[in-house]
């Protein structure tokens, strides 16, 4: 196993553990902070968390997350990206992964605490497109994954489960709020899945058998 793909398998292990402990703690420790911004716990469509996390008197924890969670994501897309065979899928599947990466580290520019227009900030403003951004390229890249995995003998068992995932995490990152959680629980666990396949892939004796 070389050692980008070494590095792949472990941020796909590591990654969504260490956010989502962060979101955790963070939501406990800020909660009257966050009910000031008006957050609701359990609505559908409050649209200040996690984001707003990043407001609260530890909100440079959360900036950071994101920054790591996104070069995270980007070592992940590249160590599949060599695993994969080289199909016009699964370069896709990798470009759309890296855009997303990219756009998880625009998340570290500080959200707005409002959504009135008239009121945004530069900063806000490339939180909001950045989120948006992730939408536009996390979503496609697991379409075209799916795809990719459907291509490849060592990998086709994950096809189904990607595109349901992505079925169900497309809907509730649209939503926020308490479907949000949804959202990021269907993803990491798609990650760590992933990546737990990926290290069993290449400590296969015949892996080689996946490069081009």
């Amino acid at each position: 196993m070389n050692r980008i793909t070494k590095l792949a398998a472990l941020a796909g292990t590591i990654g969504p553990l260490l956010f989502g402990c962060v979101l955790l703690v963070l939501t406990v420790v800020e909660y009257d902070f966050m009910r000031s911004l008006g957050w609701e716990p359990l609505s559908v469509t409050t649209v200040v968390w996690p984001s707003g996390l990043a407001l609260g008197p530890y909100g440079r924890v959360m900036t950071v997350a994101f920054l790591v969670n996104g070069l995270l994501v980007g070592v992940f897309a590249l160590g599949l990206g060599q695993t994969l065979p080289r199909t016009t899928a699964a370069r896709l599947a990798t470009t759309l992964l890296l855009l997303a990466g990219l756009a998880m580290l625009g998340l570290a520019f500080t959200t707005d605490a409002t959504n009135q227009a008239d009121r945004a900030t530069w900063h806000g403003t490339i939180h909001y497109l950045s989120f948006a951004g992730l939408g536009f390229t996390l979503f496609p890249s697991m379409l075209a994954f799916g795809w990719a995995f459907r291509q490849s003998s060592g990998w086709r068992g994950l096809s189904t489960y990607t595109w349901l995932t992505a079925a169900l995490a497309i809907p509730t990152f649209a939503l926020k709020g308490a479907a949000f959680c949804l959202f990021l629980v269907a993803v990491f666990v798609w990650t760590a899945k992933v990546a737990s396949r990926l290290k069993k892939v290449m400590d296969q004796p015949s892996s080689h058998g996946f490069q081009p």
